[in-house]
């Protein structure tokens, strides 16, 4: 059970956040910024989770950006238990403020079983690849598809430009997922980093009355996400922002999927 639970706050470590629309002719009354912020800065930050349900458990993950090339980004996540383990990284670039995964790597595992996934896009026949055990498949995607780690970069972005509309495909098991969010008001959170002014956000998509998650992102470093709560029956997962190290790396050793 421990195991268990302890794969899944793994898991919502990641974020469990999303480019951003569902589709172009929806979103194209929202207001655009007359030109697109600078993106962030290379940085390495550290979060821990804690769980409780009669028991807390805690555990650690690491989320690195780097700039690999003029116009391509790495973007790793990565837990490590003594039982269990998480890996994922997401090569990117941006697009007239959208960023454009081109490919994404997924890496688990739990009591030695081992579960590993790739997914490949390709933007010139808009179709992304799903390989898992060996087998292929492909879906359709549209122009502004993520994969479930670059979500959070495009939300942070989506933020920091003012973006109104939070609607966001993902292609995820082999069909695109909507993911959406909605912006609440300012909070003071307290941090190791210490008090941070903060934009509360809520997904909306799964919201009801058994679950919620919401999410605190700090404006002053470029919307990082500082909080998470997640609550679903009788369970609650916390997540908080422990350190943040900018970094001048242009390249990153990619983690190394078994």
């Amino acid at each position: 059970m421990g195991i268990i639970r302890t794969s899944f706050i793994a898991t919502c470590l990641l974020l469990i956040v999303p480019s951003y629309a569902e589709d172009i002719s929806q979103n194209s009354g929202a207001p655009i910024p007359a030109s697109e912020p600078e993106f962030f800065a290379p940085y390495q930050v550290t979060y821990s989770t804690l769980y409780k349900k009669g028991i807390t458990l805690k555990v650690e993950g690491t989320q690195t950006l780097t700039k690999q090339a003029a116009d391509l980004w790495q973007f790793n996540f990565h837990v490590d238990t003594l039982l269990a383990s998480l890996k994922e990284t997401s090569l990117f670039s941006l697009q007239s403020g959208s960023l454009r995964p081109t490919e994404y790597h997924y890496s688990s595992r739990i009591l030695g079983k081992r579960k590993n996934v790739k997914v490949e896009f390709d933007w010139d026949e808009m179709v992304a690849s799903n390989t898992v055990k060996d087998n292929t498949w492909k879906m359709p995607i549209d122009d502004i598809s993520l994969d479930r780690l670059t979500l959070q970069l495009q939300l942070r972005y989506d933020l920091l430009s003012g973006r109104e509309q939070l609607a966001y495909n993902i292609a995820d098991g082999g069909k695109l997922k909507q993911y959406t969010f909605e912006t609440k008001a300012k909070e003071l959170v307290q941090t190791k980093l210490g008090e941070l002014e903060t934009i509360k956000v809520i997904r909306t998509d799964n919201l009801s009355d058994k679950r919620h998650q919401y999410f605190w992102f700090a404006p002053k470093l470029d919307y990082l996400l500082v909080k998470m709560e997640h609550f679903e029956k009788g369970e609650s997962y916390t997540l908080n922002v422990d350190k943040v190290e900018q970094s001048t790396t242009t390249k990153d050793s990619t983690p190394q999927y078994d």
